[in-house]
């Protein structure tokens, strides 16, 4: 069995992982559409018109993208969890159905009146349909969230003498306190997720002299919102999120930080390389006291290390915690760098001829997406080993009747046909860019939304 739970947890992640890919492009692009819808509906410059359908484009095909890898992953709560879906069903189940329901339809309803009902809808009509696709993929980000954070703070629920978990308060699974945070934070870096690429495609546009007025509508308008996404992902929505896993899961953010032994005055670890078995962290590079400040908000308070819990409640991937926690915020850090310096080039209009700073904006373009699964990968593997925290283990969720090569062959299958999906994608975005957002040429899918008018 614990062959078979190593598979079933890895066949999860690979598939939840690839998934990601497109939901954190498509909430981040939801924000920049309605921006340049609403910019164009208030200057009545068609650039930004042009500019909203082009990466309405980029978004349709992510949103498909997302569909189809979004429904696997859900069956897999029956297919490799069933253990996990029969005891928090009747919880869980209420978010994910809503999910399904009213927000997924709401933004796929609207996205097609956005891509072909232009004509009909008119300019304020066209605008209201940016807001509701908008609406629509937030919301659903926020459902989701809402589901995860039930699993990290489980709030709501009363246990059933079956050993099932039913819903107490649905105010109270929906309002998780930890879901609010955790929302916010996962929201924003999907928007720097959706700026880094508007500009690294501005960016192109701009190195190459190409559609070279829109390039400067996606570097001013990705820089500007990729700015302020990126200071509030550091403050308010970082911060809060670290002094909630203070307080609920002490264990966790003692693994993340490589802290074995509870410390007064306790320090950030810049650099490090966990040692679990001696319980040190090798070469560090530390800030002093800065862990018990960001924790209590006092250089000297004590944090809790690992050495005040019992191991076996431990995360069991200690390494890769800590390692995928800095890349998070090592990343994040680069990212307020790039967008502060590219923000100063902008203010004195020497921005769009910097091809330094231009290189560096379209080159940036992955490492945004590997920032949030970096960021994923820390609050999955931070909660291990607890599939509900505090209520039911890993081990405790698992399939009991499909084996480990059962879960091999599936996860292979997926991996096989992922990796066709991943060429289309390449294939049908890389398409679009070519077209470009200019009048020459507008690319298969407005071309169709003519036809349909």
């Amino acid at each position: 069995m614990e062959d078979a739970l190593i598979v079933h947890r890895l066949h999860f992640a690979f598939t939840v992982t690839f998934h990601y890919i497109f939901p954190q492009l498509t909430m981040g692009l939801a924000l920049l559409i309605l921006v340049m819808k609403t910019a164009f509906l208030r200057t009545g410059d068609d650039k930004w018109n042009r500019a909203a359908r082009f990466w309405a484009k980029i978004f349709g095909i992510s949103f498909a993208l997302g569909v189809v890898t979004g429904i696997p992953m859900e069956f897999q709560f029956g297919t490799n969890w069933s253990e996990f879906s029969r005891s928090a069903g009747g919880v869980i189940g209420q978010t994910l159905a809503m999910e399904g329901v009213f927000s997924f339809f709401l933004e796929s309803s609207f996205l097609g009146l956005f891509l072909f009902g232009e004509k009909r809808l008119g300019p304020r009509g066209h605008w209201f349909s940016s807001l509701m696709m908008f609406v629509g993929s937030w919301l659903s980000g926020y459902l989701i969230v809402a589901t995860d954070a039930w699993m990290q703070h489980p709030v709501g629920y009363v246990l059933q003498p079956n050993g099932q978990f039913a819903l107490a308060s649905f105010w109270g699974l929906v309002l998780n306190p930890w879901a609010i945070w955790q929302y916010a934070h996962t929201m924003t870096g999907a928007v720097q997720t959706g700026c880094f690429t508007m500009a690294a495609v501005g960016a192109f546009y701009l190195l190459s002299r190409r559609h070279e007025s829109y390039g400067i509508v996606f570097v001013r308008t990705a820089v500007i919102v990729g700015l302020i996404a990126s200071f509030v992902q550091l403050w308010p929505t970082g911060d809060s999120q670290g002094v909630m896993l203070n307080r609920y899961q002490p264990v966790t953010l003692a693994a993340m930080e490589g802290l074995f032994e509870s410390e007064r005055g306790a320090p950030v670890a810049i650099l490090g390389q966990p040692d679990v078995p001696k319980r040190t962290l090798d070469n560090p590079l530390m800030i002093p006291h800065a862990l018990s400040f960001l924790t209590y908000r006092s250089w000297a308070a004590e944090v809790k290390g690992l050495d005040s819990f019992p191991q076996s409640d431990w995360p069991d991937a200690i390494p890769l915690l800590y390692f995928s926690y800095h890349i998070m915020v090592g990343l994040g850090t680069i990212f307020i760098a790039i967008l502060v310096v590219s923000a100063w080039q902008l203010f004195r209009g020497t921005l769009f001829a910097s091809r330094v700073m231009l290189w560096m904006l379209m080159l940036a373009l992955p490492f945004p997406f590997i920032a949030n699964t970096a960021g994923w990968m820390t609050a999955e593997v931070g909660r291990q080993p607890w599939l509900i925290y505090g209520l039911m283990r890993t081990s405790q969720g698992v399939s009991p009747q499909v084996s480990a090569g059962s879960a091999w062959f599936t996860l292979i299958g997926f991996m096989g046909m992922y990796a066709v999906l991943a060429i289309l994608f390449l294939f049908l975005v890389y398409r679009e860019i070519e077209h470009g957002p200019g009048e020459e040429s507008l690319g298969p899918l407005a071309g169709a939304a003519e036809a349909a008018d």
